[in-house]
């Protein structure tokens, strides 16, 4: 298990300093003013993600099991759940990623277009690695050899009701085109908390029409903000398939069931191995993903570019 934790560091919410030691482990070519190709800044990363950090280890206690699949150079699309309706596993996924305690990543997450209609936000997501949702946006980053992430649910996983939790949602199927035609492993996750977290039990979909934003989630405590739950996030094995992006949409419906079927079997492993379903208690252990629970054809596309490990913490600071 890797999560990032350590009791040492000294924090800062804008200046975390493990945050800034990953940044700098990043395989990432910076340039002397600490700003990459796609116009990526040191500054803006530590800034953003210090209280992501924060928030990771102390308010939500997020445990990591199978850090050790995250590829550490290369390409990969990281592909999981969505919940929660305010974006807090997006953040603590992107910051797992980040803690990765031997070898930190950044990913790269979609933007909606929304963003880019308002002043300085668009500006704003491209420093963090975050570029709107254009498919040769994505295919860019991939033949840059980075992480893509990716939330196939869409909106319709992220605003689900909590009456609703952890049952997956119609996936799209662009993620798998673009694995096909950029020849990228496919990272399955699993985040459990969130539909606690943010238990949505109603929303208002006028707010789209009125302003053009997802619909309002409400939760019972009121506010945009997560309750203190635990979560946990189980990366898979990575997976890869056989074509180029051009097959029948039979072929990739079943290619995005079997990812589908992964991680609903990492879902699952999840809700067994939490004490409770509203907890502070971290989760410190898992059962191991029995084959069985995942789809045979899930089974075979599953491919592991090198013996699994277990993640060591990273030397203290």
């Amino acid at each position: 298990m890797g999560d990032g934790h350590h009791p040492g560091v000294r924090m800062s919410l804008f200046n975390d300093e493990q945050i800034r030691q990953q940044v700098e482990r990043l395989p990432i070519p910076f340039d002397a003013y600490g700003v990459d190709p796609f116009g990526i800044s040191k500054r803006h990363l530590i800034r953003a993600y210090s209280p992501f950090a924060r928030m990771y280890r102390s308010y939500l206690n997020v445990t990591v099991f199978g850090g050790e699949h995250i590829p550490e150079r290369g390409r990969g699309l990281v592909i999981g759940n969505h919940s929660g309706g305010v974006g807090a596993d997006a953040a603590m996924v992107f910051t797992s990623l980040l803690l990765n305690p031997t070898h930190p990543r950044l990913g790269h997450g979609m933007a909606e277009y929304f963003f880019n209609t308002k002043p300085y936000a668009g500006l704003l997501l491209s420093r963090l690695g975050h570029l709107t949702g254009l498919p040769e946006h994505a295919e860019m980053l991939l033949e840059a050899e980075r992480l893509v992430v990716a939330f196939p649910e869409g909106q319709r996983g992220a605003l689900k009701l909590y009456k609703h939790r952890y049952q997956l949602e119609r996936f799209g199927t662009g993620f798998m085109r673009l694995a096909l035609k950029k020849k990228t492993p496919i990272i399955p996750f699993a985040f459990i908390g969130g539909e606690e977290a943010f238990p949505i039990v109603h929303k208002f979909d006028f707010v789209t029409k009125l302003i053009g934003t997802p619909a309002l989630p409400v939760a019972p405590q009121l506010v945009l903000w997560p309750l203190p739950v635990s979560c946990q996030i189980y990366y898979g094995e990575p997976m890869r398939f056989e074509g180029d992006g051009s097959e029948p949409d039979d072929v990739i419906a079943g290619y995005v069931g079997e990812v589908k079927d992964t991680i609903r079997a990492l879902i699952a492993r999840g809700l067994a191995a939490r004490p409770a379903a509203f907890t502070r208690k971290r989760v410190e252990h898992a059962p191991p993903l029995e084959p069985s629970a995942v789809a045979p054809a899930a089974r075979r596309a599953t491919r592991s570019p090198a013996p699994p490990r277990r993640s060591e913490p990273a030397p203290p600071p």
